[in-house]
């Protein structure tokens, strides 16, 4: 499994997590902000008379309102990346990366904007006479590039198992069992088999389901966040100054924290900002193509509030959640995953100095690695007995226990390790570390006014958000199957997508997560050329809509 991992993430390394790839991203989005003069900001009050449909006419052919294509792809977006992801992105880059995020969501409401219009404008009636639009329909309808429509096909197909099915269950599966003690294969069946009904019903189904759960959900999340964020109102305006001050110094060590470079702050926030909000990767834009409307730009306005609500507020709620908290740099009691494990040789490293904490950092950060341990560990009633240093999740591990099994006796013997992880992954070890994802929300969510029962909403929150992007995914994975071979790959799409997300419920996390790194990058590359391609069809389409816009509506006051 680690080997699977280390693969995964040398393709990583080249594409999504390589350096250049936030700035392809940002730097498409800021075009954009800038060629269409930025309509994020001058067209955002205007976006909300187009979802109440104010300028809607009877008749206009598509499958959902503006308000069901909003909440069926935010649906998709809502998940977590705002519950896990954030978590994430500040156990990785401090508070830094949430500043990041934003950016990335603000740029990123022109990206949405632009790629949703334009998606709007080429779809097409399939087959069975639903709405199929997306990205693969511009490039193949005015590009006349099929062969990038393809690629982001397939890229489309694989990113609804590495993005909307993949990491879903597996954060649901967690969280339910660290909360609820319930086995993780029996949440994998248990909402396997809510899916499947869902999802049979097709895109009318989904988005009556995703125009009700959607603001549900929000509601009960948002009613966790703030029970933390005033109870630990003392803490929020160092919080809120901690994002500004370790924008442009290395973010410095802080308790279990050691610290994140300017660069490695700045990636990470980028990078879960895209998983996130999605902006850019095109996957939006095949829920907003099943819209009723004549006007594709007022679609692209609609999608406009996305990245908004996903991002800028979710997510900043979140993010203000768990520095205000505190937990982010505390180490808390755990089982180790190995994947996020190394042994050192040796045991002189220390995290309670300036020296021990650079040479830590420095290690984690690939510029100065520390010999790692090869050979036989030694154990003794669970305890380490031979001259070795853990590492957990980017810290420094404490008080740590080897069993013989998860839940198992504590391991007298020896343990194989081999460049620095244990060869046997039946083996556990459990100690205190720093934490990630779903259990340090979860962990924030019991410092505020509803204490244990905080861990509940988180658990409520990640099953409910989750869900819903798995539901709207598949939607997702079965436009690009009707591109690629019709509506009748569909229903053997759905088979594997159920399945799919059973197998999760059960997998390793961090292989996940790399996957869905993967994912993102190969259906996001296709997509921003394609936009890029066609930045004056964009500008002339903006000028069309206000021209119609004055004759229809002479006495509408229009921010054009």
């Amino acid at each position: 499994m680690q080997q699977l991992n280390n693969f995964l993430s040398t393709i990583d390394s080249y594409i999504g997590s390589a350096g250049w790839f936030p700035f392809a991203l940002l730097g498409v989005g800021l075009f954009f902000t800038i060629y269409l003069k930025f309509p994020q900001i001058r067209y955002f009050r205007f976006a909300f008379k187009v979802v109440r449909g104010k300028f809607d006419r009877a008749g206009d052919q598509g499958d959902t309102s503006h308000f069901q294509a909003l909440t069926t792809a935010l649906s998709g977006t809502v998940g977590t990346g705002n519950i896990a992801g954030v978590a994430l992105a500040v156990h990785l880059g401090g508070p830094a990366a949430l500043f990041w995020m934003v950016v990335t969501a603000a740029i990123g409401m022109c990206t949405k904007f632009v790629e949703v219009t334009l998606s709007h404008k080429y779809r097409e009636v399939a087959e069975d006479g639903t709405m199929a639009g997306g990205p693969m329909y511009y490039m193949k309808n005015k590009l006349n590039m099929k062969w990038l429509a393809v690629v982001f096909a397939i890229a489309t197909v694989l990113s609804s198992f590495g993005t909307g099915n993949m990491p879903q269950i597996n954060s649901i599966s967690s969280a339910l069992k660290s909360t609820f003690s319930i086995e993780p294969w029996m949440t994998g069946a248990v909402l396997s088999v809510i899916l499947a009904f869902v999802i049979i019903g097709g895109i009318k189904r989904i988005a009556s389901v995703t125009e009700k759960l959607v603001p549900a959900m929000a509601i009960v999340y948002f009613l966790g966040c703030f029970s933390v964020i005033f109870a630990n109102l003392g803490n929020l305006i160092p919080s809120i100054t901690s994002i500004f001050s370790s924008l442009f110094t290395t973010t410095a060590a802080t308790g279990g924290f050691l610290g994140a470079t300017i660069m490695y702050a700045f990636n990470v926030g980028v990078g879960r900002g895209l998983f996130s909000n999605e902006a850019g990767q095109g996957s939006a834009p095949i829920a907003h193509a099943s819209a009723k409307g004549h006007e594709p730009v007022s679609e692209g306005m609609v999608a406009i509030l996305e990245p908004f609500i996903d991002t800028i507020v979710i997510c900043s709620i979140t993010g203000l959640t768990l520095l205000s908290s505190g937990v982010w740099q505390e180490k808390h009691l755990n089982d180790f995953a190995v994947t996020d494990m190394s042994i050192l040789a040796g045991h002189d490293y220390t995290d309670d100095n300036k020296a021990g904490r650079v040479a830590l950092k420095e290690h984690l950060s690939g510029e100065n690695p520390l010999p790692v341990f090869d050979g036989m560990l030694q154990v003794e009633n669970g305890k380490i007995t031979s001259n070795v240093t853990v590492i957990h999740a980017r810290s420094l591990a404490e008080d740590i226990v080897v069993n013989e099994s998860f839940g198992g006796a504590p391991l007298t013997g020896e343990v194989e390790i081999s460049n620095g992880k244990p060869v046997d992954g039946s083996i556990s070890f459990y100690g205190k570390s720093l934490i990630h994802s779903v259990p340090l929300t979860a962990i924030a969510f019991t410092k505020g006014w509803f204490g244990e029962y905080g861990q509940y909403i988180v658990s409520i929150g990640i099953l409910l958000f989750a869900f819903s992007t798995a539901i709207s995914w598949s939607y997702y994975g079965d436009r690009a199957m009707t591109f690629l071979w019709g509506s009748g790959s569909v229903k053997y799409y759905r088979i594997v997508y159920v399945a799919g997300f059973f197998i999760a419920a059960i997998a390793d996390t961090t292989i996940i997560w790399t996957v869905a790194a993967i994912a993102i990058a190969v259906m996001t590359l296709p997509n921003l050329l394609g936009i890029f391609l066609l930045r004056k069809d964009m500008k002339n389409t903006i000028a069309d809509y206000w021209k119609g816009m004055k004759e229809e509506f002479p006495d509408e006051k229009t921010p054009e």
